[in-house]
């Protein structure tokens, strides 16, 4: 029988599947993202111990490694100097004409619909180290945010 016929198993015909990516650069955290992770990571170990399925198991115990490789990396981020946007504050800007406010978080406590922005957000990232009454670049468009509070 030729080789062509022959079939090892269901296996070889699936998509490999790849490990979750992890965000680059530093894992920047505030104290509540770092007990988020932790918290994600002790309940996929625990669903991982209650899982009959192999199949299912897998796909947990890759997701927990996501998880347990964030918290192993996880660092506080320092606190910005009183009054300056930094990783934990609390911002206000007003950019056309409208006001929006957020929350400068680490990558995996990020949630923009629960005002939560990834301190690698463009908008973030623009704020960043600058304080009430600056204004800063945006979208190619210099000065066109307006900082209103860091809280």
């Amino acid at each position: 029988m030729s080789v062509a016929f022959r079939r090892e198993g269901d296996d070889e015909h699936k998509e490999p599947e790849f490990e979750l990516p992890i965000p680059v650069g530093p894992n920047l955290v505030t104290e509540a993202g770092l007990a988020l992770i932790a918290a994600k990571e002790a309940a996929l170990k625990a669903a991982m111990a209650a899982e009959t399925d192999a199949d299912a198991r897998k796909k947990l115990a890759r997701e927990h490694r996501y998880w347990a490789t964030q918290h192993a990396t996880a660092q506080i981020a320092p606190a910005p100097q009183p009054g300056e946007a930094g990783i934990g504050s609390l911002v206000t800007v007003r950019r056309d004409g409208r006001t929006q406010r957020f929350r400068i978080v680490g990558h995996d406590e990020a949630d923009p619909a629960a005002e939560l922005l990834a301190f690698t957000a463009p908008l973030a990232r623009a704020v960043m180290g600058a304080m009430a009454g600056e204004l800063v670049d945006f979208g190619g468009r210099p000065e066109s945010v307006e900082i209103l509070s860091v809280d």
